[in-house]
């Protein structure tokens, strides 16, 4: 049985770094930012420019067709790059067709509802998502921790959006996923091998 394992998670939830350690450990693809930069090598478009299109949340509401990639209507006039998640859209389904994987975000438990993924959802509290956050900020970056949460809720709003954009479902509930992980305080290591035990029992 192929292993197609997707993770959405909150900010600073640790999900990233669950769904790394996981193909690591199952030895098999793993694709985040690689992504954007396939969507890059296949288009005119920057990395940087990817990106940033990726992180505008768009505003309109309609799902994508499972199995068939959407097209951009008179809507597209009110967001000019949807071309970017179309290509993001179809790459999901290559990837996923091509091996076992871990695709990390981008709505992909939506996206490949039809294959049958292991869909993961990494939440947390706040305090545990800010103590992670500030650990890990890049250096330079002088936030504090009041900052810190104004910056986790607002992304975690974009994510909500994302989601409901393309899915027309609500980013983190429960019905849309086989797993919701809780990692307040969790150690994400421990917590990837328990779930690679899941996962061979599930897919065996």
């Amino acid at each position: 049985m192929k292993r197609i394992i997707t993770i959405g998670r909150e900010f600073g939830s640790g999900g990233r770094e669950l769904g790394r350690r996981i193909a690591e450990k199952l030895q098999i693809a793993y694709f985040d930012q690689e992504i954007i930069t396939e969507i890059a090598k296949r288009t005119a478009m920057s990395e940087e420019y990817v990106r940033q299109i990726e992180e505008m949340r768009p505003t309109m509401s309609f799902p994508i067709q499972i199995g068939h990639s959407f097209y951009m209507t008179s809507d597209a006039m009110f967001y000019p790059d949807l071309s970017i998640y179309t290509k993001q859209h179809d790459l999901l389904r290559e990837f996923a067709m091509k091996s076992d994987c871990v695709i990390v975000g981008r709505c992909a438990d939506y996206v490949l509802k039809d294959l049958n993924p292991i869909r993961i959802f990494a939440y947390a509290d706040m305090p545990s998502k800010i103590k992670r956050c500030m650990e890990r900020r890049p250096e330079g970056e002088s936030l504090n921790e009041a900052q810190m949460k104004k910056s986790i809720e607002k992304i975690d709003r974009s994510r909500a959006k994302y989601y409901s954009f393309f899915s027309g479902q609500k980013w983190g509930a429960r019905e849309n996923y086989d797993l919701l992980i809780n990692t307040s305080g969790a150690d994400i290591k421990a917590l990837s091998s328990a779930f690679c035990r899941y996962i061979d029992t599930a897919t065996a």
